[in-house]
């Protein structure tokens, strides 16, 4: 039975290099995919997911007043049968383009394989994530950890010199170099002190998802 999925994570926990691989084991079973990504997100080029270990593929790119039950049934007419649809950086989804995802499942009965993050650098839920937290059919986390050591839960932006960054718009596309992975814990010290916490980028033991 298809269902809508939602695998969400903190940053850099390995989120497009399991969507990547997902797809991939469809591929080698001669099942065809599509991959969905938000057009506001194009640091690896337009129409591309690429993940830090070097995986990549190309990407269907959504507005975010884009239908997406009427792209996966453009899709279809063009390309025939589709047996699943995969979205990269679903936190950036609209609340009616979730619905749209569920109508993809309930209607068409194609899986539907989201990832995302759950919060925001000021702790904030995404509207695509808050939505998929209510309407997916299962929910998984993609576990990382702090510099701590601890399970990191929460995402900090960081300036140009490393040091936390806690005003500014939601939506800021950045990588490494803009973002860092805290636990909760970390992330309460941050936001109770001044803002000028100078933080390390994790230090991941052999074997966790880069």
């Amino acid at each position: 039975m298809a269902k809508l999925y939602f695998y969400y994570s903190a940053m850099n926990a390995g989120k497009t290099t399991n969507l990547l691989q997902g797809a991939y084991n469809y591929h080698e079973r001669g099942m065809r995919t599509l991959i969905l990504t938000p057009a506001l997100d194009n640091r690896y080029g337009e129409g591309v997911v690429a993940s830090r270990i070097g995986l990549k593929a190309h990407a269907r790119r959504f507005r975010a007043e884009e239908n997406l039950l009427a792209l996966v049934q453009a899709d279809i007419a063009a390309h025939g049968p589709l047996h699943c649809v995969f979205v990269d950086e679903a936190q950036f989804l609209a609340k009616a383009q979730v619905w749209q995802l569920s109508d993809v499942v309930d209607q068409l009965r194609i899986p539907v394989l989201a990832y995302g993050l759950r919060t925001d650098f000021r702790g904030e839920p995404f509207e695509g994530s808050q939505y998929l937290l209510a309407w997916a059919d299962e929910l998984q986390e993609i576990k990382t950890i702090c510099h701590t050591g601890s399970k990191a839960t929460m995402v900090v932006r960081v300036d140009e010199h490393g040091r936390a960054v806690t005003d500014g718009p939601q939506v800021e596309i950045g990588g490494n170099e803009r973002y860092v992975s805290v636990s909760r814990a970390e992330f309460k010290k941050i936001n109770q002190g001044d803002g000028s916490i100078e933080l390390q980028q994790p230090v991941l033991p052999l074997g966790e998802p880069r």
